[in-house]
């Protein structure tokens, strides 16, 4: 019975219909007291909230959702090598397929298209390509393994596919999961990175693409399977990197207290897939949610990611980023 709750993931247009009962049981009870109240400020005071939420829900779950915006990011590192300036990097992440069903299936296919008119050198994926089953998958293989880039797709796996959220989560479905979900990505042509690495040349000059397993908070619910000694060995310490980690909490936990790493790409957070003044409830459960961070002259960027379990975004619009590497003078 641990952690029961965070293993049961409803049908995503379950969610939208429980939004839909809860608003309409809310307005009739405001309906109810509006029509026996004489006060009118009290009106006022719950009409407009209701007609608020009515808005953020309807708004959230059929245009924010499917939503999608191409996000530049250009970063200078002073080790970057000469050859790989203006290296071209580009980010996408949760996906989350199960979610695309019905009238939001073409959301993957404008991501696809989306990359490729970026002409990116190298796209990385940071992570949850599913909600549960890999059969969410299959739906999308043909399109995803058109995704283009000169130097490949590199990939990490999300707590999402690591099948913890199985119903039945016996040890043989659980490694046929996590296996499938493994074998899908291959089948995509994507470099699955397993706590390994992966050099990428110009001329005589390398950078490092490095993916961590998702590493989450020790005690929590999330798989701890990171080892940032394995993603980087055999790796100089004069060597660029960029480090793949679906769980940002990872960074200032594990990767730059003990690694050099210049650059590190998660996702995993949507950035709390509502947003109102700037204000997320993201904010109070990870340090670094949404966007970019540094810490000297190291980076954090946490992408919002493309869909989520619950079909809703408000505030925080899917996303690619499109990362330009310079060198800084």
């Amino acid at each position: 019975m641990k952690n029961l709750l965070s293993i049961i993931l409803l049908d995503p247009d379950t969610y939208i219909y429980i939004g839909w009962g809860l608003l309409a049981v809310l307005t009739i009870i405001v309906a109810i007291v509006c029509w026996r109240t004489r006060r009118r400020w009290l009106r006022v005071s719950l009409l407009l909230p209701l007609l608020l939420l009515w808005y953020v829900f309807l708004y959230g779950t059929y245009i924010g959702f499917k939503q999608l915006e191409v996000v530049r990011v250009e970063l200078a590192f002073s080790d970057l090598p000469e050859a790989f300036d203006g290296y071209k990097i580009v980010q996408f992440s949760d996906l989350h397929l199960g979610t695309c069903t019905g009238s939001r299936k073409d959301i993957v296919q404008r991501v696809v298209d989306s990359i490729n008119a970026q002409h990116a050198d190298v796209v990385v994926y940071t992570g949850d390509l599913k909600n549960k089953e890999p059969s969410e998958i299959e739906p999308f293989l043909s399109v995803l393994e058109t995704i283009e880039a000169k130097d490949g797709v590199f990939s990490v796996l999300g707590n999402h596919d690591y099948a913890i959220y199985l119903k039945n989560p016996n040890p043989m479905l659980v490694a046929q999961n996590q296996g499938k979900t493994e074998n899908y990505e291959e089948d995509m042509g994507w470099t699955l990175l397993m706590n390994s690495r992966k050099r990428i040349w110009r001329d005589s000059s390398d950078i490092v693409i490095a993916g961590m397993q998702n590493d989450g908070e020790p005690g929590g619910r999330f798989p701890q399977l990171g080892d940032i000694n394995y993603s980087l060995y055999g790796i100089r310490r004069n060597e660029f990197v960029v480090m793949l980690e679906h769980d940002p909490s990872s960074w200032r936990r594990k990767i730059l207290p003990h690694s050099h790493v210049q650059l590190t790409l998660s996702g995993h957070t949507h950035g709390g897939q509502f947003s109102l003044l700037g204000l997320s409830p993201a904010a109070f459960v990870q340090k670094e949610y949404d966007g970019l961070y540094w810490a000297g002259e190291r980076a954090l960027y946490v992408s919002k990611g493309i869909g989520g379990v619950v079909p809703f975004r408000f505030g925080t619009p899917p996303e690619i980023v499109v990362f330009t590497l310079k060198v800084k003078k």
